[in-house]
């Protein structure tokens, strides 16, 4: 294929371009640990130690490298990087992972040193080189040493206290940036919409009619909470974090929120896609109970008492004007 062209592939890499290729990944990778203890260090100051010792791992091996290359082929070093070659290992880039909170940046770099680790021996056993099969191998070894440092950098920096406060930190923070408005969301748009979707079924029995007052209200229901959400509170001070987050959990929990009891309204038999609709409508609310006992401490029952009794209420009034 032509547009794979530009790509070689490792087994027609000369060992010297093999050790350039491998210098040129260990400093994207001390550059990525650096990345991830800036992002981390005002929030989580132990975590971002054991990513800058890591770095500073990744820097020595790159030296002890380069140094292997200036003695079997010279200061020359070819430029050749992972994406130049096809099938080599990728990493994902930092802004992909920044998001997705501190125990899936500490997966991924675990998973950064085990594709290293793994992409080397694979490597070393597909090679007949006696010279290529052991500088392979020694790259693997010097990724599973990778791993050790990690789990010493954090026996010595994150102890059990600090874990567990930096731990308690992120899921406020999960909670604050996602939970929160989400919750606030699918609450409205579960419970908002029953009025006027119920109302405009017992008023016209008519299920495709009932389904675009329904999708029109959940979808302008999560317009409206995700602009409203995210432009009340840039989350400076407040400390709840994106303002875009809190708006995309916000507006897109109201619009399931909504569409959950309209989507049955695409069923032709009036009273089969009512009673559809009453089923989801008990399941909405006894998951927006769950997430309140889950994520925000409040007993069970008492959150299922006051959603159920308020979602009952505006259900009542929905059908009742809908059928007067």
């Amino acid at each position: 294929m032509r547009f794979l062209t530009h790509r070689r592939k490792f087994r027609d890499l000369s060992e010297q371009e093999v050790l350039a290729l491998a210098i040129s990944s260990e400093e994207d990778d001390a550059r990525i640990y650096r990345s991830y203890a800036r992002m981390l260090q005002a929030e989580y100051p132990d975590t971002a130690k054991v990513f800058e010792g890591m770095a500073a791992e990744e820097d020595e091996h790159r030296q002890r490298l380069i140094d292997l290359h200036d003695r079997r082929f010279g200061k020359g070093i070819p430029l050749i990087r992972r994406e130049h070659v096809a099938g080599y290992y990728a990493r994902r880039p930092v802004w992909l992972v920044e998001n997705l909170g501190l125990e899936r940046i500490r997966e991924e770099a675990e998973r950064m040193e085990q594709d290293a680790e793994r992409f080397y021996l694979t490597a070393a056993q597909r090679t007949t080189d006696a010279d290529t099969r052991k500088l392979l191998g020694d790259l693997a070894a010097a990724e599973a040493g990778h791993q050790y440092t990690a789990e010493k950098l954090q026996a010595e920096h994150l102890n059990d206290d600090a874990r567990s406060a930096e731990d308690r930190s992120a899921h406020r923070q999960f909670v604050l940036t996602w939970v929160q408005p989400g919750l606030a969301g699918l609450m409205d748009g579960s419970v908002s919409t029953l009025a006027p979707i119920f109302a405009a079924a017992f008023a016209t029995q008519n299920t495709w009619e009932t389904f675009l007052v329904g999708l029109a209200a959940s979808i302008g229901a999560g317009i409206s909470m995700g602009f409203t959400e995210a432009a009340s509170d840039d989350g400076e001070l407040s400390g709840r974090g994106s303002p875009l987050k809190r708006g995309i959990a916000s507006g897109v929990m109201t619009a399931l929120g909504g569409l959950g009891h309209a989507l049955p309204y695409l069923i032709p038999d009036f009273w089969t896609a009512t009673i559809t609709a009453f089923v989801v409508v008990f399941f909405e609310l006894w998951a927006i109970a769950w997430i309140q006992n889950k994520y925000m401490d409040t007993p069970f029952f008492r959150a299922a008492f006051q959603v159920v009794l308020g979602g009952a209420l505006v259900f009542a009034a929905g059908v009742l004007i809908g059928s007067g």
